[in-house]
């Protein structure tokens, strides 16, 4: 994870913390249970002995671990309120996706059954997904090949709803788009 992305968990933890309410009990533990964990972390990084994949499975194992102590530190109340600030995240992402599903419709003028089968298309790829990742018996590298699996029949999937008008105009779009970040 790069710098930007380990600022944003970083920030996101501490707002979490704060939406829930956290007494100085709770925040001294969750500080130990951090620098326990970058301690970890630390040492790992150092650890020239072990393979790519090794460093992996421990880090995945650390942030485990780490989750798990932090979710223990929650009394039922902030249990539940942690669930609902999740839900409403991702009533947010939804609120999000219904934009931009709104704004491609007009700019690509798409039909209602075509905004149909994209919001299924989205829906059954989001289940596909979360299926992938909780599934304990697949390794790293099974996980991420089936979801790079389900990005390209998805992409395929697109192809099939959309027309060929507004493929070339979506890929119009999307370069005009890259182009205008390359510019800043």
């Amino acid at each position: 994870m790069g710098k930007k992305g380990h600022q944003r968990n970083q920030h996101h933890g501490m707002m979490m913390a704060k939406q829930l309410n956290f007494s100085e009990d709770q925040k001294k533990q969750a500080k130990t249970i951090n620098t326990d964990f970058h301690k970890k972390m630390r040492e790992l990084n150092k650890n020239e002995a072990i393979t790519v994949k090794e460093m992996r499975d421990r880090r995945a194992s650390l942030l485990k671990e780490r989750k798990s102590k932090m979710d223990g530190l929650l009394t039922a109340e902030q249990k539940t309120k942690k669930a609902q600030l999740i839900a409403a995240q991702k009533a947010k992402a939804e609120l999000q996706f219904t934009n931009h599903l709104a704004k491609m419709k007009t700019k690509l003028s798409l039909t209602d059954n075509q905004v149909a089968a994209m919001r299924s298309q989205r829906s059954s790829n989001r289940a596909n997904m979360e299926k992938i990742k909780n599934n304990e018996s697949l390794s790293r590298e099974q996980k991420r090949d089936q979801m790079m699996t389900l990005k390209t029949e998805a992409k395929e999937q697109r192809k099939k709803i959309f027309t060929t008008d507004q493929i070339k105009k979506m890929e119009e779009m999307k370069k005009n788009r890259m182009d205008k970040n390359r510019i800043k």
